[in-house]
């Protein structure tokens, strides 16, 4: 059986720290997360960037993909469909970003 998955690793900042250079009152990791997905936003102002994950988001919810993204102590899952965008808290923290994209129902 082949694995239909996408494993990416970041141990930079995280969201929290970088989105708090143009959104210093955010307040923890599952409120920048959240931003970062439903928002057009960069932590790399003044460039013309920020609709990354925001697009991110429209690709998995439009298509048969799942989407696992962590950073800090902030979870978000997202699967086909899934209009809601919704951030768990989490036990463990990590550094940077970890992500798992899922394609299991592509041929």
């Amino acid at each position: 059986m082949r694995n239909r998955t996408v494993v990416l690793a970041d141990r930079g900042l995280g969201i929290l720290t970088t989105l708090r250079r143009v959104r210093p009152n955010l307040a923890n990791s599952e409120e920048a997360l959240k931003l970062a997905f439903t928002e057009t936003v960069s932590g790399r102002y003044p460039e013309a960037r920020g609709n990354g994950l925001k697009f991110v988001r429209s690709v998995i919810i439009d298509n048969p993909f799942t989407l696992d993204f962590q950073t800090g102590d902030a979870h978000l899952s997202l699967k086909e469909n899934d209009r809601n965008v919704i951030v768990e808290k989490l036990d463990t923290e990590i550094r940077g970003c970890f992500v798992i994209i899922g394609f299991e129902r592509l041929v």
